[in-house]
């Protein structure tokens, strides 16, 4: 995932704007509105950062930019920041995966 060069994600605006011309499909899913462009909170997962813990892949909110690691890695840190704030839309923060998930609607996103 890539941020310019004020630091932030800009794949929210990209996604909508793919909406927006009905080249994204994005039916079943009813927070795409919700999404914003954010600023990484950390380049690791926040959370095991603090506690120097370890993670598998790494999942940024497309509300307030928490960066948390996946539910492969042993503290989920993604979902439980879902869970705490009702954050509904993340992405994938690893370079080689394209995705959008929305945990309310369970659907995934192929950007």
């Amino acid at each position: 995932m890539k941020s310019d060069a004020s630091g932030r994600v800009r794949i929210a605006s990209k996604l909508q704007n793919l909406v927006a011309k009905n080249e994204l499909d994005s039916e079943g899913c009813a927070h795409l509105a919700e999404m914003k462009d954010v600023t990484p909170s950390a380049e690791g997962c926040e959370n095991c950062l603090k506690s120097g813990d370890e993670w598998v892949n790494l999942r940024l909110c497309l509300t307030c930019g928490h960066v948390g690691c996946c539910d492969n890695s042993k503290n989920k840190h993604a979902t439980r920041h879902h869970h705490e704030t009702d954050h509904p839309m993340i992405v994938s923060f690893e370079l080689e995966e394209e995705w959008v998930f929305c945990y309310p609607d369970e659907v995934t996103i192929s950007t």
